[in-house]
């Protein structure tokens, strides 16, 4: 873990000086790699890793989501660490709970996707206001963030954490909004997931659905996202055409 000085060097408190465009970032799965955990399961689940950490990804959204809907909030650590419980269960790996504290570990150490830096610097040479907007605790985004170099392109970490809910509840886009001091119509998404783009678009914010993989499909719900793009290097221009 950093020291507190760099564990917090996300969150330095700028005056929100309005731009025309601010941008919340989706860490999870946009960001970072999810995948990234995948080497250090293969010692415990071997050529089934891959399939254990789609599954643990899996489980963890849906208990985010389940724990929303219920109104019986846990933090996302708490979620994640349940859907790793579950996940060994499943696939029968009987690991320890301290093998397990160092899985959970995996998550505060994911790398970025290989066009985020390039796609950041970008973005910020074009004066957008960017923010990252997370399930995660903000402590745990902002240590993942220094620990990938890419802290000190957002202004602040906002979490959901803060309001003790999970996307894609609405009331999470519109805590982002008042705590970034953005507008609907000047404030944008950026996520790989299309719940958290559904659910943007639905609370009056644009979006941009980053479709890592060709394969990804988008839900069929007749909400669509504003841009679709391959990677973060390509959102200067799609953001700029809209």
């Amino acid at each position: 873990m950093p020291n507190e000085r760099n564990a917090t060097s996300c969150r330095r408190g700028d005056s929100l000086e309005m731009k025309k465009i601010t941008l919340a970032f989706d860490v999870y799965g946009t960001l970072m790699d999810t995948a990234g955990v995948t080497r250090a399961l293969e010692q415990y689940a071997g050529d089934r890793a891959a399939a254990f950490s789609d599954l643990w990804r899996q489980k963890q959204l849906e208990y985010s989501f389940r724990r929303g809907l219920m109104q019986n909030y846990q933090s996302f650590s708490v979620c994640t660490r349940n859907a790793l419980d579950y996940t060994c269960a499943i696939f029968r790996v009987d690991i320890s709970k301290s093998e397990k504290d160092a899985l959970m570990a995996e998550y505060r150490t994911l790398p970025v996707f290989p066009d985020v830096v390039e796609g950041l610097g970008s973005l910020r040479s074009s004066g957008v206001r960017m923010f990252a907007f997370s399930n995660g605790h903000a402590d745990d985004v902002c240590s993942l963030l220094h620990h990938n170099k890419i802290d000190t392109y957002f202004k602040d970490v906002i979490s959901v954490d803060e309001i003790r809910s999970f996307k894609p509840n609405p009331a999470v886009y519109s805590h982002f909004l008042r705590r970034s001091g953005a507008h609907g119509s000047e404030a944008w998404l950026i996520s790989g997931n299309p719940f958290d783009v559904m659910g943007a678009i639905s609370a009056g914010m644009r979006a941009a659905w980053v479709q890592r993989s060709p394969d990804m499909v988008f839900d069929p719900w007749g909400i669509e996202p504003t841009v679709t793009v391959s990677g973060i290097a390509g959102l200067q221009d799609a953001i700029a055409g809209n």
